[in-house]
């Protein structure tokens, strides 16, 4: 598997990672896939990694850190 690192990606190999990695973000869904699309915005514009993002998000989402207890 190749880096996904923004150091090591354009800005399309961002969005084809992040399409490929959500799926068909215009499908009949009930908008949670375009809302993930947005959430990764900042990893496509090569502000954030996605592991920040995913670490902010379980911040917020999961305050007692219990994925990253299991993960780590």
């Amino acid at each position: 598997m190749n880096s996904i690192l923004i150091k090591d990606t354009t800005r399309e190999e961002r969005e084809q990672i992040v399409t490929e990695s959500i799926g068909n973000i215009n499908g009949s869904c009930d908008g949670c896939a375009v809302g993930l699309a947005e959430m990764y915005q900042d990893y496509i514009d090569g502000k954030k990694e996605i592991r920040e993002i995913n670490m902010e998000f379980c911040a917020q989402h999961d305050p007692q850190n219990v994925y990253e207890k299991e993960v780590l």
